[in-house]
């Protein structure tokens, strides 16, 4: 019988449990996945915890790639033997077996691994909203991106160079420097060491940058709102350091009239078209050399909760996955 991981009460790792479950036939708008790679995630982290609530007891994970098993009756665009991945709800990716809506998958190209596709799936998604579609990222501007040592921002500085954008990165650790730097990043701070707005400023000749791109969240958030110019734009797109306390937007937003986003995946793909296009255009990157992905680290499903603690020590360096 598959194995899959559920949570039944919030808490840290140690509330994941690996249990055995029927998995059933899809229905009529639904696939059967075998999943190959299943995508770490630090939202996972959040849901696990209760940062985003959810109705317990629930399965977890948001991204994997695999093999289709089973198509329902309605399904025309994938065949049984077809190569997919996913990034969306409904949770449950951590599993070796599950359905799931179809209008949530893509299809993988030929060229890209399951482990590819699933390191991928949520962090490219990410990188391609991010700096296509919630600020379009010129060629000959440069920008802020925190936490560039990240999955997402080991993306992000690749993408940004292949259209002739520049990227000044932050990073928590010495160590983290090195792998900013080769991943793309023109200028990298440790923000534990030095006043990033301060450098940010030096950088730019004092003129601050059109966006800044912050995973991290309540660490960064004033600092990033500080080195931006007028009328730039705060994407706000994750909480790594912990939640924001409340905005007082006379004073934090309105002297440079700022604009503030909190966006995300679904915002961006919502529907199984935007999805493909999105995923077509990450997979293209990686397939013409210019995303290269180095998977950090590997984990067997039942040992997700050490990648869970690894997580959130920041241990890793670089995207991970579970095998199931």
């Amino acid at each position: 019988m598959p194995k899959s991981i559920i949570i039944k009460k919030n808490g840290g790792p140690e509330v994941l449990e690996i249990q055995d479950v029927e998995i059933g036939t899809p229905g009529p708008d639904q696939i059967k996945v075998t999943n190959h790679a299943i995508g770490l995630n630090y939202i996972d982290t959040y849901h696990r915890s209760g940062l985003y609530p959810l109705k317990l007891p629930s399965g977890i994970g948001l991204e994997a790639a695999g093999k289709i098993e089973e198509v329902g009756s309605n399904v025309k665009e994938f065949n049984i033997g077809d190569n997919i991945a996913y990034a969306s709800v409904p949770l449950g990716a951590y599993s070796q077996q599950r359905i799931i809506p179809s209008k949530i998958a893509v299809k993988v190209p030929e060229g890209i691994s399951h482990k590819q596709a699933a390191a991928l799936m949520t962090k490219g998604l990410t990188t391609n909203y991010l700096l296509c579609k919630t600020y379009k990222l010129k060629a000959g501007e440069t920008v802020l991106f925190h936490a560039a040592a990240g999955g997402v921002g080991q993306i992000f500085a690749q993408w940004a160079n292949s259209i002739g954008a520049k990227v000044i990165g932050t990073v928590g650790s010495n160590e983290k420097i090195k792998i900013a730097e080769e991943n793309g990043y023109a200028h990298v701070i440790n923000y534990t060491n030095d006043d990033f707005a301060k450098k940010v400023m030096e950088i730019t000749n004092n003129e601050g940058v059109p966006a800044v791109f912050d995973g991290v969240g309540k660490n960064t958030f004033h600092g990033s709102l500080a080195c931006l110019k007028t009328r730039g734009m705060m994407v706000s797109f994750g909480n790594a350091s912990g939640p924001l306390d409340p905005v007082n937007i006379p004073k934090d937003i309105q002297p440079k009239g700022l604009y503030l986003t909190r966006p995300s995946i679904g915002q961006y793909f919502t529907n199984r078209k935007e999805l493909q296009a999105g995923a077509d255009a990450v997979f293209e990157k990686v397939k013409f050399g210019k995303i290269k992905i180095k998977i950090s680290k590997e984990y067997s499903l039942i040992d997700a909760k050490k990648a869970h603690q690894d997580l959130e020590a920041r241990k890793l360096l670089g995207p991970a996955i579970l095998i199931p």
